[in-house]
């Protein structure tokens, strides 16, 4: 008689095992030992020195990084990787250094989930309406980076030079806006989002010296159209945040905001029809549940299906790597 196969709790262990150097990142982030790094290798105690943190805890972080391939090290002796170099040292163009934060707070909610699905609501919920203007601006500080990178990814791909002026539909920080706008002298911009957020929108336009260029629009989208018209309108994780029957709302009042023959960009978590890909969108579900009342990362049928239904065609999807995609359509 054949012995039945052993089965060992491999998969377990690996998804055990697997959180710790997102940790190690994050800390690093928190800590900021990349900036002091980009001056050249140095060991623990002169690092620690600079930080004023002690040199044994700060080495455990040190050892983490340099496992995970953001550092070397070399005779005790700690250096930047390139990547590291160009995203993680404050003060480089492609910083995201700060997204720490937001980090912080998407990770600390996806570990209330068990509790999310036994109470019937979010455990760590976020409510833009409700939240303090501190609350917002940390929120929305830490998402900024990622605004921006978004922009650029924009512009590599698309082609923005004909347009003139662009929604940025709930954009918080203005991060699309501020990028786009600096990149093409003829663009002007409007941000949209609650009125609770467009002050804070406000502050970070002007700390980017581009307020005569960018103006703020105060309003619930789903709700009513953002202002308007505009050629272009650019939703990074915007929809995501609604429900099913808000997000077709809110594509319908920014259909009507566009100019005929305009240009959608809907960027952000989205999952196949299948709902079993890609695994970066799926986990990142976790999230959601936790923060909102109804939102998550909708399928390729859901977009197309509430575009359609705005007045859009020429519907494409575009992925982008991470878990993202990019939809894009135009008004008809």
């Amino acid at each position: 008689m054949t012995a039945p196969p052993r089965v060992r709790p491999d998969t377990i262990n690996r998804l055990v095992n697997s959180v710790y150097p997102g940790f190690a990142l994050l800390a690093g982030m928190q800590l900021d030992v990349f900036t002091p790094l980009a001056e050249g290798s140095k060991d623990s105690a002169a690092l620690a020195g600079e930080m004023g943190v002690r040199a044994d805890l700060l080495e455990t972080v040190l050892y983490a990084l340099a496992a995970t391939g953001l550092l070397t090290v070399e005779e005790g002796r700690f250096a930047n990787t390139p990547e590291a170099d160009r995203f993680l040292v404050r003060g480089s163009k492609d910083y995201l250094g700060s997204n720490h934060e937001v980090f912080s707070d998407l990770w600390s909610a996806a570990l209330r989930t068990a509790d999310t699905v036994r109470s019937g609501a979010p455990q760590a919920k976020h409510d833009f309406a409700a939240m303090s203007p501190d609350a917002l601006r940390s929120f929305f500080r830490g998402l900024d980076a990622a605004a921006r990178a978004s922009a650029r990814k924009l512009r590599r791909d698309f082609d923005f030079t004909g347009h003139r002026h662009l929604l940025d539909a709930g954009g918080g920080s203005g991060g699309i806006a501020v990028d786009m706008c600096r990149s093409f002298p003829d663009l002007r911009a409007t941000v949209a989002d609650l009125p609770s957020v467009t002050p804070i929108t406000a502050e970070f336009i002007a700390d980017a010296e581009f307020s005569e260029r960018i103006d703020t629009f105060a309003c619930n989208i789903v709700e009513e159209p953002p202002g308007g018209p505009y050629d272009v309108a650019v939703l990074r994780a915007f929809v995501q945040v609604l429900s099913m029957e808000n997000a077709a709302r809110a594509l319908a009042n920014i259909a009507r905001a566009l100019a005929p023959g305009g240009r959608i960009y809907i960027m952000g978590r989205m999952v196949d029809d299948s709902r079993l890909g890609p695994p970066e969108s799926v986990a990142f579900n976790f999230v959601f549940v936790n923060i909102y009342d109804d939102g998550r990362a909708y399928t390729e049928a859901e977009h197309r299906e509430w575009l359609a239904a705005a007045g859009f065609r020429d519907i494409e999807r575009h992925r982008i790597g991470e878990g993202n995609s990019i939809m894009t359509a135009t008004r008809a």
